[in-house]
């Protein structure tokens, strides 16, 4: 780095941080909000596909296929300019949401599908032979295992879609990417701002990322030496 760029650098640092921070503080928001609508849409998909109503089942089945090979940038696309030629406008956040919940829910319903598979079906059947609906007998007995199962790669995709998160400045959201290419096209300080970049999403995504490690140590089952 050479005295010139170094001392724009110093002058513009305040500047700089202050509005890549407001970026990652929409990126934050845009992960949490997305997660909510992946974990709840992934959760009644994993009901539908468990379900012996082949209707419910068939649109569950349909669902993922289209949303697992698609792209997620496909979908912003559509979510966002393709609905606005129909008349339809969303705000880019809200398309943003929608787009990353709506992908997330076919990833996430695989995961609780197979955790909710994983719990013995014994325990179940126990609980209806001493008088359990099987509604309740899902939410007492199942699921609170089927949870424990299901965090460490629900957090595992969460550390995924605060990453995929940067798409969402195809849509004009202005989140952490979308402010550093602004930032860029206002200094020409391409590798200085980038670098900044990555250091905030390494600073984020680290301490997640260890939860999710000591999630994963505390709830996977030792095996017997």
């Amino acid at each position: 780095m050479d005295d010139a760029v170094g001392s724009r650098l110093a002058e513009l640092w305040p500047y700089l941080l202050q509005t890549l921070l407001l970026g990652a503080g929409t990126t934050v928001f845009l992960t949490i909000a997305s997660l909510l609508v992946a974990i709840a849409l992934g959760f009644v998909l994993a009901l539908m596909r468990r379900s012996d109503n082949l209707i419910l089942g068939g649109i569950a089945r349909v669902y993922l296929e289209i949303f697992r090979n698609v792209p997620i940038l496909t979908q912003l696309f559509i979510l966002y300019f393709g609905l606005a030629r129909l008349g339809i406008t969303l705000p880019a956040a809200t398309a943003a949401i929608l787009g990353f919940g709506l992908n997330g829910a076919a990833i996430l319903s695989e995961v609780f599908r197979a955790s909710i598979n994983a719990i013995d079906r014994g325990q179940g059947e126990a609980a209806l032979a001493i008088g359990m609906t099987p509604a309740r007998a899902m939410w007492v007995i199942v699921l609170p295992q089927a949870v424990r199962i299901a965090l460490p790669p629900t957090g595992n995709f969460a550390i995924g879609l605060f990453k995929d998160t940067s798409l969402a400045s195809a849509a004009a959201v202005p989140e952490l990417a979308f402010r550093a290419k602004m930032l860029v096209s206002e200094t020409y300080l391409t590798n200085e701002i980038y670098l900044m970049v990555a250091a905030i999403y390494l600073g984020m995504s680290l301490p997640v990322a260890h939860l999710v490690k000591r999630a994963e140590r505390r709830f996977t089952p030792q095996k017997a030496h």
